[in-house]
């Protein structure tokens, strides 16, 4: 199968939010394992096969930065009849605590699933290193939110994770369908950054049965 696939991402700002702190958006130090799938997702994705990260690899110091964002406290609804939705009738000013300059290295392996035919593994595999070298996407990737977008590309040589370790602590890994699609489990796992690099466990993907499909 040959080694993870690589991809670097790096954007002005980033935030991995938090999930226990519902009110203001607090980051994580490093991007999510969740949101390193999302990104890749959003560069290239198949029904036959989903992401399994490997490593995330820091290549610049977390540094934060502090602002104040509009947000909406609801969603519009498709209701029948339609009923009109006023945004400026629900929006709140909401403090946050973001990473700026920011730019992490992927690694991580295209796990075919069983509907899947084995031989489309290296086509899929070359089909994304294509896509990276063109900076080609279905949608732009973003960094934790739809706000801060990512630019994405091949590794460059100089691209050396940064030499910092450190207990980062529970970490949102994924989240698990399931049980129930429409209300799914968060599954958490003790994160840490050995030397910049970030490595989520791997037996925890035989939890996530039934991969979200983006």
């Amino acid at each position: 199968m040959g080694g993870p696939l690589l991809v670097k991402l790096w954007g002005e700002l980033a935030c991995f939010t938090r999930p226990e702190l519902k009110v203001e958006r607090v980051s994580y130090l490093v991007m999510t394992p969740s949101a390193a799938r999302g990104a890749l997702e959003a560069i290239f994705w198949r029904p036959a096969f989903s992401w399994r990260i490997r490593e995330i690899r820091v290549l610049r110091p977390p540094r934060f930065a502090s602002m104040v964002r509009n947000e909406v406290t609801r969603k519009a609804t498709m209701a029948s009849p339609p009923r009109p939705f006023y945004a400026d009738d629900h929006r709140s000013q909401r403090h946050t605590l973001a990473l700026r300059d920011v730019a992490y290295v992927i690694a991580a392996d295209i796990v075919l699933r069983p509907q899947a035919s084995s031989g489309s593994l290296a086509a899929f595999r070359d089909q994304f290193r294509r896509r990276v070298r063109r900076g080609q996407c279905f949608q732009t990737p973003y960094l934790g939110c739809r706000e801060f977008p990512a630019f994405f590309g091949p590794p460059e040589p100089g691209d050396a994770p940064v030499d910092s370790t450190e207990d980062l602590g529970a970490m949102l890994f994924d989240l698990d369908y399931s049980r129930d699609p429409e209300s799914p489990r968060p599954i958490f796992f003790q994160a840490r950054l050995d030397h910049g690099v970030m490595r989520p466990p791997q037996e925890l993907y035989a939890k996530l049965s039934a991969p979200h499909v983006a």
